[in-house]
């Protein structure tokens, strides 16, 4: 069983720049182990770039750096801001931080406190927060959602239309993934195209749900053109009702 969960069908080729739109790319990276109802099981994984207007780039979720992603980088602008969305998206960030020392690091609340957990530490520059300016506000606007488990902050590249889900969105294809992972990940929620947050992460939720509808219609207010998901298949067709869909188990 062990060895056909790992033939999961990853978004080839891996470790460098996909163009969505302009000054918006995607990074389809390797395997990961995560967590799905309590067992490890291995996921795709996907991270975002953004060029700003000022020419830097901004790197969501960054994954494994490559030399070939490196030079690929290298052609666009210099890497400046190093985003950790939630606690679990965090552990490429010391590498990135020895190969770009001049780059920024942001991260949501429990990411550090996690990562020295693991044994990684971890240089943070600033806290995401939504009472503080970010220098990216006029072109990338960010909501926050609070659990009891983490914080996850969702962000939209207002230029493109994109929004940019870490793990309140997973949306694997059914052809992707080997059969012994369909069953957990339909029970958990997290099948195509119906691809919600994993049911044991909703749970954590839900006692903050009042104030996450709120944050849900906002989501909403920003009328996305397409979601990117760190995990499984983008959302490129009827943006705005897959979000609403994948977030009704907010009532």
């Amino acid at each position: 069983m062990i060895g056909k969960l790992r033939q999961i069908a990853l978004y080839e080729p891996l470790n460098t720049l996909k163009p969505l739109s302009e000054n918006l790319w995607i990074v389809d990276g390797p395997v990961v182990k995560m967590s799905l109802l309590g067992v490890k099981f291995p996921f795709p994984t996907r991270m975002t770039v953004i060029r700003l207007k000022t020419g830097q780039l901004w790197c969501h979720s960054p994954t494994v750096l490559t030399p070939g992603l490196q030079a690929e980088l290298g052609k666009l602008g210099p890497v400046t801001y190093l985003i950790a969305p939630n606690k679990l998206h965090y552990v490429h960030l010391p590498n990135w931080r020895d190969k770009y020392p001049n780059s920024l690091t942001w991260v949501a609340d429990g990411v550090t406190e996690r990562a020295a957990r693991h044994g990684i530490s971890i240089q943070v520059d600033a806290q995401l927060r939504e009472s503080e300016p970010a220098p990216w506000e006029d072109e990338i606007e960010q909501c926050h959602f609070r659990g009891q488990f983490m914080e996850e902050v969702i962000f939209f590249h207002r230029p493109s239309q994109t929004l940019i889900v870490t793990d309140l969105i997973e949306n694997f294809e059914p052809n992707r993934v080997p059969l012994g992972l369909r069953i957990p990940l339909k029970l958990a929620g997290n099948l195509a195209p119906h691809g919600k947050a994993p049911l044991d992460l909703r749970l954590t939720f839900l006692r903050n749900k009042p104030q996450l509808r709120q944050q849900r219609q906002r989501l909403l207010d920003w009328s996305p053109q397409r979601i990117i998901l760190a995990h499984g298949a983008l959302i490129e067709n009827d943006a705005v009702e897959n979000l609403e869909r994948a977030f009704r188990w907010l009532g």
